[in-house]
């Protein structure tokens, strides 16, 4: 890593008794000369700088959003840049903005592990896809540390909290976020430790594609998220812990069928529509805002049921003729997937059955069909 950014990210840790100039601006300017594209994020919180009121009220797919050509910070990570001109302008007008990664584009794997005071479990979800029988003693067994740990016994190494060859970075609650950097051009998936489907261990996450990571030394209402020892640059990848993300379907498929063209008749519908820009649009953009609102925070805001009732829907839509299938399926997925990053299998899942319930009940204007 530069040396530039190794005195920012240690500077940036005495942020809370610096003037508000502060060390934000000066840590989001290095990260973006690493390569690490970055996105603001709320003062004193996690989560990412809110949406201008346009995209707040009316709900539509990152990609096609204007404001992300026009210089603005909507739709999280989806906006991270490199752009040392909008980074000044975002953070110089406003210091007291956090700084969050994009880890894909970035080339970043970041190991997230949490020290969340609960109760463990069923043995299954403890270490995916690894037996552990009702002989084995779990008294004691708390937090992503201790399962991280297990993971890298049964494995003959050192557990990545102790890797002290990398940039690892406390967090308030007491937690690590482990940095590794990718190698060989892969695209590692995001997971959540407490998913029931693609996970690493219980109470750790993986930061990857789809994903942010904070920066050292941004600071919440908690605390600061502070570099351990003095190494600042993320080291490779470890072999055994790719193996591990491998194994635990943290990679695409070998092979993924290219999209299908759109057919004819979701052409017709588009452009029936106005290009996208008419009743259609509106329709949409009204069955994805409340999906997107539950970005606005944390966790919780009953995501599964909202995003459920979206895909069912737009499953009553599209029987009817009302939307174009593909379209459709495509913005709630992306719509989904930055409200919650990292959960890819669970939100695909989701839509999935909704859209399967929908399609069987066409949604025409005068309502469902009997």
């Amino acid at each position: 890593m530069s040396t530039d950014l190794q005195v920012s990210l240690s500077d940036s840790t005495d942020a809370r008794r610096s003037p508000p100039v502060a060390g934000s601006l000066a840590v989001a300017q290095a990260c973006a000369r690493r390569g690490w594209p970055v996105h603001p994020l709320a003062a004193g919180r996690k989560t990412p700088a809110a949406n201008c009121p346009n995209c707040r009220e009316a709900a539509h797919a990152p990609a096609s959003c204007p404001c992300l050509g026009e210089g603005r910070w909507c739709h999280s990570f989806h906006a991270a840049t490199l752009n040392q001109e909008r980074i000044e302008q975002w953070w110089g007008r406003h210091p007291e903005f956090g700084i969050g990664v994009s880890c894909g584009p970035a080339g970043l794997v970041v190991i997230d592990i949490d020290a969340h005071p609960s109760e463990p479990p069923a043995r299954d979800r403890i270490l995916p896809g690894i037996r552990i029988g009702d002989q084995v003693n779990l008294t004691g067994l708390a937090n992503g540390y201790h399962t991280l740990a297990v993971l890298a016994a049964l494995r003959g190494q050192p557990s990545p909290a102790e890797d002290t060859s990398t940039l690892r970075v406390s967090t308030p609650s007491g937690g690590l976020h482990v940095w590794y950097r990718s190698t060989g051009n892969r695209r590692w998936k995001s997971s959540a430790g407490s998913s029931p489907g693609r996970a690493l261990a219980w109470q750790v996450d993986v930061r990857a594609h789809g994903s942010y990571i904070i920066a050292p030394g941004t600071t919440t209402q908690h605390g600061t998220y502070t570099p351990v020892g003095d190494v600042r640059e993320p080291a490779a990848l470890p072999q055994w812990l790719a193996q591990e993300l491998d194994r635990t379907g943290h990679l695409p498929a070998p092979t993924i069928p290219a999209p299908r063209p759109v057919p004819p008749r979701a052409q017709q519908a588009v452009l029936a529509a106005g290009g996208g820009r008419g009743p259609a649009e509106r329709t949409l953009a009204a069955i994805l805002a409340p999906v997107e609102a539950c970005g606005q925070v944390p966790a919780g805001a009953g995501f599964s049921d909202t995003l459920n009732r979206a895909a069912y829907t737009l499953g009553g839509l599209i029987a009817a003729g009302r939307l174009p299938h593909q379209e459709a399926e495509q913005a709630l997925k992306d719509t989904a997937t930055a409200a919650r990053p990292g959960q890819d299998l669970r939100i695909e899942q989701i839509i999935r059955s909704g859209l399967s319930a929908g399609l069987q009940r066409p949604l025409h204007v005068t309502g469902r069909r009997p």
